[in-house]
């Protein structure tokens, strides 16, 4: 691997190999998401948990500030949205120049295996591995499911992670599944991250699925839901943060939560 490739990978991945990277690209199809009307205060006082943000480069521009962030994964997928037929019909929309001109540390993109449109977005990945490692730029694959969350087993996780991994991504992001996730990350010769998916019931639920996930091999998280639309985020990026660089189980991410969610209370 060449240095350049190297010293991005870890600019995201720190010396523990596990990485807690917040998403806050939401916006690219389902416009002003709740917890994200305002991105940059959003995320002001979540950035010292996270250890890399997933953005657009609209929102980078105009919302993050560029000298108090963390290293940029930069969405370069889109083209529909919420009210458009099929979430699955992406394009690439951005060039590897404007990476290199916001100075990203990674790409990221969506692949939507099994769709109509799985051709056309495997296609997309290939193209964009190869103009990025012309510039040591590491591709993360996001598998996306769309609006079809029955699709979010083991079988079909494994699946796409596989192929994403067969054409050049260097980090797969996927969805946990309760039965059949060390298959998905064994089968997957690149690192595997969770996805965070629609918002849980309670912190306890997010912090079972992150905590069984790393167990069970991935080396870390991008959620952004479960984080910015809680009640308490900060409380929330902190707990995580816990169990993915501190080796916390659910009940002390639980604890971390609650002490920090009372301190900022007042409590």
């Amino acid at each position: 691997m060449e240095w350049g490739m190297r010293n991005r990978l870890n600019q995201l991945i720190k010396p523990d190999g596990r990485c807690f990277f917040l998403p806050i690209d939401h916006g690219y199809f389902q416009g002003p998401t709740t917890g994200l009307e305002k991105p940059g205060e959003t995320i002001k006082p979540l950035l010292e948990y996270c250890d890399g943000l997933f953005v657009t480069r609209g929102v980078l521009r105009a919302a993050v500030d560029p000298l108090h962030t963390k290293p940029i994964i930069l969405r370069v997928s889109g083209g529909t949205s919420m009210v458009g037929k099929d979430l699955a019909n992406e394009g690439l929309i951005t060039c590897v120049q404007e990476v290199i001109r916001l100075n990203a540390s990674a790409v990221g993109m969506s692949v939507f295996v099994g769709s109509e449109y799985e051709h056309q977005t495997l296609l997309n990945l290939g193209k964009l591995v190869d103009e990025c490692e012309d510039y040591g730029i590491p591709v993360m694959a996001v598998t996306a499911v769309g609006k079809e969350l029955e699709k979010r087993d083991a079988r079909y996780l494994a699946l796409s992670c596989r192929i994403a991994a067969e054409l050049g991504a260097r980090i797969v992001k996927t969805y946990w599944c309760e039965d059949g996730f060390e298959k998905v990350v064994r089968s997957c010769p690149v690192p595997v991250v969770i996805a965070g998916g629609p918002k849980c019931e309670s912190e306890v639920q997010v912090f079972e699925f992150v905590y069984d996930g790393i167990q069970k091999g991935a080396i870390g998280v991008n959620l952004g839901r479960n984080v910015w639309q809680n009640q308490h985020p900060v409380a929330m990026a902190a707990a995580l943060r816990a169990v993915i660089h501190e080796g916390a189980n659910v009940k002390k991410a639980h604890q971390v939560y609650k002490d920090t969610a009372n301190k900022e209370s007042g409590t």
